[in-house]
């Protein structure tokens, strides 16, 4: 579970180590993979066996670009909206007038990584996480 917050847009994105620590994990006994607001950045130098973006194609959610905008979160070096997008995710959010407020949590189609909007997520992501361990049971 990759937690999120302004300081991991300064080191997640940018850990080849931890890259490749997901790619790992990922392959392992069947993990289920979750992420909270800027955790998401934790997985986009993830990669398949191939070589390739782990999380391309993938439903996934992350704090978004709106919500950064309306707490003036310009200086932070990634940005999981736009990184998710540029890795290929079928990125995933709901917006209301304060995006503060608008919250989903995204299940990626092989039930393999889930992934909240914002801090508001965090409890349903840590959830639908167990769910999907417990059906596997």
């Amino acid at each position: 579970m990759l937690a999120g917050g302004w300081g991991a847009a300064y080191d997640l994105g940018q850990s080849e180590v931890l890259g490749k620590k997901i790619s790992e994990a990922y392959y392992a006994e069947n993990p289920i993979i979750g992420s909270v607001c800027h955790g998401a950045l934790g997985l986009i130098q993830a990669k398949d066996k191939s070589g390739n973006l782990l999380i391309k194609g993938r439903d996934m959610a992350g704090v978004t670009n709106k919500q950064l905008k309306q707490f003036f979160i310009t200086h932070t070096p990634k940005h999981p909206e736009t990184e998710l997008k540029k890795a290929g995710a079928n990125f995933k959010a709901n917006t209301k007038a304060l995006d503060a407020l608008a919250n989903i949590t995204v299940i990626d189609q092989e039930k393999r990584f889930v992934t909240g909007q914002n801090q508001n997520s965090g409890h349903e992501t840590a959830q639908k996480m167990m769910e999907i361990i417990k059906a596997k049971a």
